[in-house]
């Protein structure tokens, strides 16, 4: 690892405060934190294990579910682990170096999870609107060649994130207000200025869930499209249940994510300790609920996960 210029005198290391304000109530806090995070690995292994040792399952729809449990695993314990450690043994160091390593993984894994939803929209759509065309328009290999854009995909939007950082100068406090090293957080402790950073966190958002998100609004139109031109209501009903239990995931993983940028960056009359919360909210709620949806919603999943519940 190199050495970062944070100045003759910057930190070596930065510490992390959880969240301020609430620090009695950290180990309260800590165990729905705990919970959630413990949900959120049985799930997400739950559906990884089954999807991988049925053959049956080894579908386009599937494999892209493994992707969404794996990004899922790794966006929560980015961030729940070091928490935990800070609500319950009051480790708050981090160096330098773990901080910035963090930060990229953590975001790196965001910004995948938003681009495997949008490959989700799109499966849907071809499955709807051309389902004899389905098998030959996606197949696995195709979808594996997609797995790798996403990840490089994440790497060209997150790296320049603490490659700006690393040029910056630290003033002496470097105490972080949060639970996590977040860009924005570690960016505003600089004594230098920050617009470009401010810029580029602001650009990466609109550009990346904004586009996303129109992704995956155009995929949803063409498929209401397509329904309408049905003439079968069972048909229609069939097409619609196919999409909601996606529609369920882009909800839980999207309003945290874009309510906690947006009160992060326009309101300031919010506690600080409520940003935290908020921020916190994207890493713990859609890892846990995203296996609970798609076992609930989808039959032939549910079927294989109570066939080896029952084995047990």
């Amino acid at each position: 690892m190199p050495t970062f210029n944070l100045t003759p005198s910057g930190p070596s290391t930065f510490i992390l405060m959880g969240i301020p304000g609430l620090d009695d109530a950290h180990i309260w806090i800590s165990i729905p934190f705990f919970m959630f995070y413990l949900f959120s690995l049985l799930g997400n292994f739950t559906l990884l294990f089954v999807i991988v040792k049925e053959t049956t399952l080894h579908k386009p729809m599937y494999l892209l579910l493994c992707m969404l449990a794996l990004t899922d695993i790794g966006t929560s314990s980015s961030v729940v682990p070091k928490a935990l450690c800070i609500f319950w043994f009051n480790l708050k160091d981090i160096t330098v170096e773990g901080c910035l390593t963090q930060m990229f993984f953590l975001h790196g894994a965001s910004v995948m999870h938003s681009a495997i939803l949008v490959m989700m929209a799109f499966d849907r759509y071809f499955a709807i609107c051309y389902p004899l065309r389905y098998a030959t328009i996606l197949t696995n290999a195709r979808i594996a060649q997609l797995g790798l854009v996403c990840v490089l995909r994440a790497i060209f939007f997150i790296l320049p994130m603490p490659l700006l950082l690393i040029r910056l100068p630290f003033c002496a406090n470097h105490i972080i207000p949060h639970t996590y090293c977040d860009h924005m957080a570690v960016a505003k402790m600089s004594c230098g200025d920050i617009t470009i950073n401010r810029t580029y966190g602001l650009v990466v958002v609109v550009v990346v869930v904004g586009l996303d998100l129109m992704l995956i609004a155009l995929s949803y139109v063409l498929i209401v499209r397509a329904v309408l031109q049905i003439s079968s209501k069972k048909a229609h009903q069939k097409a619609l249940n196919t999409c909601t239990t996606h529609v369920c995931v882009i909800l839980t993983s999207h309003t945290p994510s874009l309510f906690s940028s947006l009160t992060h960056r326009f309101g300031h009359g919010i506690a600080p300790h409520i940003h935290i919360i908020l921020a916190n909210l994207y890493f713990l709620l859609p890892p846990m609920l995203n296996p609970i949806i798609y076992g609930v919603k989808t039959k032939e999943l549910r079927d294989k996960v109570g066939k080896y519940i029952s084995r047990k």
